[in-house]
């Protein structure tokens, strides 16, 4: 039997949503509490991998079972995992369907601050200084008009190809200073996200033209320095399934 389990977590204390060694992951620590409370040794799938420090609002994995379990699942792991875990859902489905391969498209946002708050450090990015807005909103409208994203992924040459399909692009101002980035897609590159955003700051700032950043999307050369906006402001924040409501 199969199951999805529907999860949000925070990404602060974790190297990364994926298993791996000398360093403490989500997956690592999820897998051990359902082997624990299940007396099982399996492996659970995600619907993708974050970096160190980034969170997730919605996520997804999947696992296998032989033989269901007694009692509430759901409620012996929210007692059992840390306080930044928390599971909403389980959700029985096909044994074919697949957390990562069958997830359709993907939404992830950033939040930006422009004063200090205490409260945000872990999840938002700090930026101290005015940022154009309405330019960073005429370039980041660009994305979608672009399908081969190769100057803005870290290792491009260790994807199949770069292309990717951006469904949809908002850049909102919020009060007290607050901007937050979303972007839909079938699909993200390694460090996609995070360069983005890095370059549509520079435009905030006055450092990158709108037609700089256009240039790169149409030529797909590299810029000279890649630098990533910070892990703390990205949030996963929503995975479909053509099977899940």
């Amino acid at each position: 039997m199969r199951y999805f389990f529907h999860i949000a977590y925070k990404g602060t204390n974790y190297r990364g949503w994926q298993r791996q060694p000398n360093a403490i992951s989500v997956q690592e620590v999820i897998e051990n509490e359902i082997n624990r409370l299940l007396k099982i040794n399996t492996f659970i799938v995600g619907c993708g991998r974050t970096d160190a420090g980034v969170h997730a609002s919605q996520f997804f994995f999947h696992i296998d079972v032989e033989n269901d379990w007694q009692g509430d699942l759901k409620f012996k792991l929210n007692k059992a995992l840390p306080e930044d875990i928390a599971i909403h859902e389980i959700i029985p489905v096909d044994d074919k369907a697949h957390a990562q391969f069958h997830a359709t498209e993907r939404t992830y946002d950033y939040h930006i601050h422009t004063q200090k708050m205490p409260f945000l450090s872990d999840a938002s990015t700090l930026y101290e200084e005015k940022l154009d807005l309405e330019k960073m909103k005429i370039a980041a409208a660009m994305l979608p008009n672009y399908k081969d994203f190769y100057a803005f992924c870290k290792t491009p040459d260790k994807h199949n190809h770069t292309v990717c399909y951006i469904k949809s692009v908002e850049l909102l101002s919020h009060e007290n200073d607050r901007i937050q980035f979303r972007i839909t897609s079938n699909r993200f590159l390694r460090g996609m996200i995070r360069i983005i955003v890095d370059r549509l700051v520079e435009v905030g700032k006055g450092n990158w033209s709108v037609e700089k950043f256009e240039y790169h999307l149409n030529s797909k050369e590299r810029p000279q320095f890649t630098n990533f906006a910070p892990p703390q402001g990205l949030f996963l924040s929503g995975v479909k399934y053509p099977f899940l409501p």
